[in-house]
């Protein structure tokens, strides 16, 4: 293995792939960082250009593209209060209070540095335990996904600290919008109301720039009407993570990067479960800290874990031909396109392929935390642009990553509507997290749950009889029942 590992470093630092590895890298953090454009989309869109390519050149490319969109992500959460991807929602609950703080280098840092150690532990587990971990990952069928799903929405009681009721209430919202559309299973139209644009349900992107973005904008736009004259921003200190800080901050990066490695080998799980779910075990596992209020580690976990999908997604797609999410999905297709069958045989048939992948997914982290924290102090100086000048381009932004999605004012509208709704929200403390939360989730929990008592033929056995499972719920009931403990103290 450790001879191939070599050749594939040595294919991969061959100057022609070398640079489309750093393109791929530096594009994929552009494309990352503007919402609406998610991983997704941008190694989707890119996939042609590598028709002409040799085999191995292409992939590193898309790779390059992968690794860097997932972190690219991060930067307007933290910056702006607008996930440029979905996987970076809930770095926006620490991340942006850190910046109105004056610290935005460092939360930038926080993320770069979590991002790229996420990545290369999930880099380590695909070289050494793939097989091991698609196995694994092959027993999870409709109940574990369900239960994984339930898991995931408990994260709505740690994040609702404050107000625990309306907490549940919004999460509750959440689902209600999350039923929106043709059902999973009947393909019978709920709550649309005649509307077209809606047969598919609310689109999880114009929610999300709704809910974070725009709701920031409206308060921005207040905040101006109410200043007597513009204040200047507050003076920011431009300086990174220190030594301390990265130490204080490993063990949560090493979970999480191992949490989102594991998340991201379950096919169709993804990087926006697998953060919510590293942000809510640091929270659940650091019980006398504050989170929500610029927490190092409330940054670190969820970046950790969603760029420590991005091995793990590779892991079912390369040992056996089944992608682990949306973006492994497209990178499926370039292999096939290029000739290649995924699977057992791949590595025998292919390791030069296979091993050149890996190596460059290593340099790729690597590539990504030299690439970031190099643009940091470019990426900080946006928060110190005048708010007068701020709050139109982020209104353009939205707007353009709302319609960019389906091609669709219908997403506009629906952004500015929850817009207004997360700005009404603010006005009355609801958190606006859990209805992301919700709507990321519901289709997942709804499907999953429907389908496992379609295999058990009505039964809910399902609930006690798979080991998977009855971990998963386990882990709710205890995830619940810790918040739920923290918030009567």
């Amino acid at each position: 293995m450790l001879g191939n590992l070599l050749t594939g470093l040595g294919t991969a630092l061959q100057i022609g792939n070398f640079i489309y590895l750093v393109l791929g890298v530096g594009g994929g953090i552009v494309i990352g960082a503007l919402p609406g454009l998610t991983a997704t989309m941008g190694v989707a869109i890119l996939l042609p250009f590598t028709f002409g390519m040799d085999a191995v050149t292409g992939l590193i490319m898309l790779v390059g593209i992968y690794v860097g969109a997932i972190y690219g992500g991060s930067i307007s959460a933290i910056l702006l209060n607008t996930p440029g991807t979905p996987a970076s929602a809930a770095t926006c609950f620490d991340g942006y209070p850190l910046v109105k703080q004056g610290h935005p280098a460092k939360a930038l840092s926080a993320s770069t540095i979590a991002s790229a150690c996420g990545g290369l532990i999930s880099c380590v587990a695909l070289v050494t335990i793939s097989p091991v971990l698609a196995k694994f990952a092959l027993r999870f069928s409709a109940p574990e996904y369900f239960a994984l799903a339930l898991f995931g929405l408990t994260i709505i009681a740690s994040i609702s600290a404050e107000n625990f009721l309306k907490g549940i209430t919004a999460g509750v919202v959440g689902l209600l919008i999350s039923t929106a559309g043709m059902d999973y299973i009947t393909s019978y139209p709920r709550f649309t109301f005649g509307i077209v644009d809606l047969l598919n349900g609310f689109s999880v992107i114009p929610v999300l720039i709704g809910l974070f973005a725009v709701s920031e904008v409206f308060n921005q736009i207040e905040a101006l009407i109410n200043e007597k004259e513009i204040k200047t921003n507050i003076k920011m200190d431009r300086s990174y993570m220190n030594l301390s800080e990265i130490k204080y901050c490993a063990p949560t990066i090493l979970k999480s990067g191992i949490i989102g490695t594991f998340i991201g080998a379950i096919p169709g799980a993804g990087a926006d479960i697998a953060a919510f779910v590293c942000y809510n075990e640091v929270k659940r596992s650091n019980k006398n800290e504050k989170f929500g209020e610029g927490n190092l580690k409330g940054i670190c976990a969820p970046e950790a874990g969603n760029n420590g999908v991005t091995g793990g997604a590779l892991v079912p797609l390369l040992t056996l031909g089944v992608p682990g999410d949306a973006v492994a999905a497209v990178l499926l297709g370039a292999l096939i396109i290029q000739g290649l069958t995924p699977g057992p045989l791949l590595f025998e048939q292919n390791p030069e392929i296979v091993y050149g992948l890996f190596s460059s997914m290593i340099l790729g982290n690597i590539l990504l935390l030299v690439i970031g924290l190099a643009g940091i102090k470019f990426y900080s100086r946006i928060v110190e642009i005048p708010k007068i000048m701020m709050i139109p381009s982020i209104l353009m932004l939205s707007s353009i990553g709302s319609y960019s999605m389906n091609n669709s004012i219908f997403d506009v509208g629906v952004t500015f509507a929850f817009g207004i709704m997360g700005y009404i929200m603010g006005k009355i403390k609801m958190p606006s997290s859990p209805i992301v939360l919700s709507v990321i989730l519901g289709p997942m929990l709804e499907t999953n749950l429907r389908k496992a008592v379609l295999m058990y033929e009505g039964s809910y056995a399902f609930l006690w009889t798979r080991p998977i499972t009855i971990v998963f719920l386990l882990l709710s009931v205890l995830s619940a029942y810790s918040a739920i403990k923290k918030q009567k103290k």
